[in-house]
């Protein structure tokens, strides 16, 4: 299961290659021709766009491991308790 995953992981990373490589020109020479102060904004802002759908998306899929770990559990105890039944 894991070298599945790790295989899954590798396929993602590189067919997403290319599109790390795309660098919008427009923005490029925009931030090169600011000064360093504005360049400096640039990259805050950029950090500041990205922080809340980073932030959705490690809540969403913290709370996806703890609801299929909180049901695997309760799967778990009923299936212990109807083969202590059946008994």
């Amino acid at each position: 299961m894991k070298v599945r995953a790790a295989i899954l992981a590798a396929f993602l990373l590189l067919w997403a290659a290319p599109a790390f490589s795309q660098a919008c020109s427009m923005c490029y020479c925009t931030v090169k021709a600011t000064s360093k102060d504005g360049q400096r904004a640039i990259s805050k802002g950029v950090i500041v766009l990205l922080l809340p759908p980073l932030s959705f998306m490690t809540v969403g899929v913290w709370a996806a491991f703890r609801y299929g770990k909180k049901r695997d559990l309760e799967q778990a105890q009923a299936t212990v308790l109807n083969s202590c039944l059946e008994y």
